[in-house]
């Protein structure tokens, strides 16, 4: 039977998670696993909150306790895989979820992951593969085709330049592809917010996501969660459109550059 003292501990630090607040959320965990060493959940959700923070260390360690302390508790061998891969530790992710499956084999989470986790060993591999050929015929950028009449010297200074700008474009189509996904969380949690302030006031609980959970909250606590989201996104797509801006005046700067050098050498 659950620790009353230790689930108070689990409830507080479920609402640091679902805030994402993952350092507050481990506090809590951690308070409640003190009280209530052999509850597989605690460590289980803890695990959760090092994911978050992407300290895949930490939470294959909690994921790996969580087994221990129960090892009929499916979420723990999900938790553990998904660290394990985050790590590139493909075979063992696959082992891990081998497990699982042994004690749930219809278990639909762990089957898909156990698919997903192939797929991402195979995609691994090949890039790895393709690596390792470019590596063994590429020693230098190559210089395009329109710069080989100049000097050496130039040739190499350009051929960088043009490896740069490639790198830097690459960074710039990352960076407007988050700010789009930023700008869609954001619109869809303000259409979500627009949405529950037309229900009738009173004491109305309703379910919302919490990572690929749903818990129970009233409704001023989601409506809360929600303003803060679109708070939190709207500083994000701010910060990412203010590196958009700096990637592409420096990707202007290489091209300027590129484009003196050029004529300089050729009018010398």
């Amino acid at each position: 039977m659950s620790n009353p003292e230790a689930e108070e501990k689990k409830e507080l630090g479920n609402k640091a998670f679902a805030a994402k607040d993952y350092d507050e959320a481990i506090k809590h965990y951690t308070a409640a696993i003190a009280i209530d060493s052999k509850n597989c959940v605690y460590y289980s959700n803890r695990s959760a909150c090092y994911g978050g923070k992407k300290d895949w260390t930490a939470a294959a360690n909690d994921a790996k306790e969580c087994i221990k302390t129960d090892p009929t508790f499916i979420k723990g061998y999900y938790r553990l895989a998904n660290a394990q891969s985050e790590q590139n530790q493909f075979d063992a992710a696959l082992a891990t979820i081998k497990q699982g499956l042994a004690i749930e084999s219809d278990n639909a989470q762990l089957q898909k992951q156990q698919r997903q986790i192939k797929a991402k060993r195979s995609t691994a591999k090949r890039a790895s593969e393709t690596s390792e050929r470019n590596s063994s015929t590429t020693s230098a950028p190559a210089v395009p085709s329109q710069y080989s009449n100049l000097n050496p010297a130039v040739q190499k200074e350009v051929a960088d330049l043009q490896q740069q700008l490639i790198a830097t474009n690459k960074e710039y189509r990352v960076v407007k592809s988050n700010i789009m996904r930023a700008q869609k969380e954001k619109r869809g949690n303000e259409l979500t917010r627009d949405e529950l302030s037309k229900l009738p006031a009173g004491d109305i609980k309703m379910y919302r996501g919490v990572g690929k959970m749903f818990m129970l909250s009233p409704r001023d606590e989601v409506m809360e969660h929600l303003e803060t989201s679109i708070e939190r996104e709207g500083k994000v797509a701010s910060d990412l459109e203010g590196k958009c801006d700096y990637l592409e005046r420096r990707m202007k700067s290489m091209q300027g550059n590129i484009a003196e050098l050029t004529k300089n050498a050729a009018s010398e």
